[in-house]
């Protein structure tokens, strides 16, 4: 499933907005051109709906897994169902809908909303395959993170207690805010936690027959190894990538917790309670690509860098890309590394117009580029403050005094002058350092 055309007639505060989701004609990667986009970024000052678009793109694709055709023109909505004034195209298992106010048209096949009392037969209008996942800011929480904390023993019991509860894996439409059931995450950690139930047990019976000294004990432990494959491998070939950084790997021996963390360097073993806020929004958002089943997924997520330093930020969405490589992600970020992971086709700009309205505009600066660069031509923001902006006038002038200067000592003092300044500055003297100064 991938969104390739939005345009808001009234939604909260946004007013006529057209986004275009898909490739240019003239795009470098000649096989994306005219397809959706693999990875759409929002930016944009406060208030200007960055959050309210996220919300609005959830609300109304959830609504078409509530949709069911009732006859050959006509499709009831569910009871809850909002009169969004919005055009919304996208796409799911090569099928094309388009949703507007009062119909949708599926393959240019058109379908009347009816709204009133039906009992009779209908139609799923889109396979619940196709799946919606929404990570807000708030998915760090004391409740979402207990769980992650408990140990293993603990653990097992809560499973026990919430396993009539448990749904299969799956999902095709999650909200992951700050109050997710334990339910969900014990279901989609099921397989771990059924692995730890049987070392357990196993490491019990071991102790208990005496012969754990024994010479083939070893032997014992490393063939029930080979037939109970511990779930945490294939997790930690992906998340170790992520953690590098900060000199941390998943601990594929310690049994104490769900998903157990070790210090690369020392060896030490890290609770997860110990470990930085970055580093618990990393598991959790991680554990939930890796584990949910993202083919054909829309996958939102609002402030993918809070807590994370620029260095993880900027290889944060290539990350993401490899551990759910067929979603198509959509995020807001007020993050400059972040949006510099993005194509400038992929970036759409927010910005209050001259009439205080909000308008939208494509990205500029290309993908990779210097943060410095994209914050100036993308999020229009001047990142020389007013002190840095005396110091390249004091700058400007003392290379004015090295042209215009005849005597030759003070033109020496005014180069060694100039040149200290910019070396300490890092100024660089060229149009755009100019216009910024404008």
């Amino acid at each position: 499933m991938k969104i390739s055309k939005l345009h808001i007639d009234q939604f909260r505060h946004l007013e006529n907005l057209d986004f275009d989701f898909t490739y240019p004609k003239d795009f470098h990667i000649e096989e994306k051109r005219g397809k959706p986009l693999e990875k759409i970024c929002f930016i944009g000052q406060s208030a200007t709906g960055k959050t309210g678009l996220l919300e609005l793109i959830n609300n109304s694709i959830s609504e078409f897994f509530d949709f069911r055709i009732i006859s050959e023109d006509r499709i009831l909505p569910s009871l809850y169902f909002n009169h969004y004034n919005i055009k919304l195209d996208f796409e799911a298992d090569s099928i094309n809908y388009k949703y507007e106010e009062k119909s949708i048209k599926i393959d240019n096949k058109k379908f009347n909303i009816y709204e009133g009392s039906y009992s009779g037969g209908a139609k799923d209008v889109i396979n619940y395959k196709n799946k919606l996942f929404y990570f807000t800011a708030e998915i760090l929480s004391k409740q979402n993170i207990k769980l992650f904390e408990e140990e293993t023993v603990i653990l097992i019991e809560r499973y026990k207690s919430l396993k009539e509860k448990i749904k299969d894996n799956s999902y095709f439409r999650l909200t992951f805010d700050d109050k997710v059931e334990d339910a969900i995450w014990i279901g989609l950690l099921e397989e771990n936690i059924n692995y730890l139930q049987k070392f357990l047990q196993f490491a019990s019976e071991l102790i208990n027959s005496g012969k754990m000294l024994d010479s083939s004990s070893q032997t014992k432990v490393e063939n029930w190894k080979g037939n109970n494959i511990n779930p945490l491998i294939e997790f930690s070939e992906k998340f170790n990538s992520i953690l590098e950084k900060i000199n941390l790997e998943v601990d594929l021996v310690n049994t104490r917790n769900i998903t157990p963390l070790h210090n690369k360097i020392s060896g030490e073993n890290i609770p997860i309670q110990k470990t930085s806020t970055g580093t618990k929004q990393l598991l959790l958002t991680a554990l939930l690509l890796f584990k949910l089943n993202t083919t054909d997924s829309v996958i939102l997520i609002d402030e993918p860098e809070r807590s994370l330093y620029p260095d993880m930020q900027m290889e944060l969405m290539d990350h993401y890309k490899n551990l759910a490589p067929e979603a198509q992600f959509i995020v807001a970020t007020h993050s400059p590394f972040i949006a510099a992971s993005f194509e400038p086709e992929e970036r759409f700009i927010l910005y209050f117009d001259n009439e205080g309205k909000v308008a939208v505009r494509r990205g500029i600066s290309p993908i990779g580029d210097d943060p410095n660069d994209m914050l100036f031509n993308d999020f229009g923001v001047n990142y020389y403050n007013d002190d840095v902006q005396e110091k390249f006038k004091e700058y400007l002038e003392l290379l004015d005094k090295v042209k215009s200067e005849s005597n030759k000592e003070l033109k020496k003092k005014y180069l060694l002058e100039a040149s200290k300044l910019g070396n300490q500055y890092n100024f660089i003297l060229d149009e755009k350092n100019q216009e910024r100064l404008q």
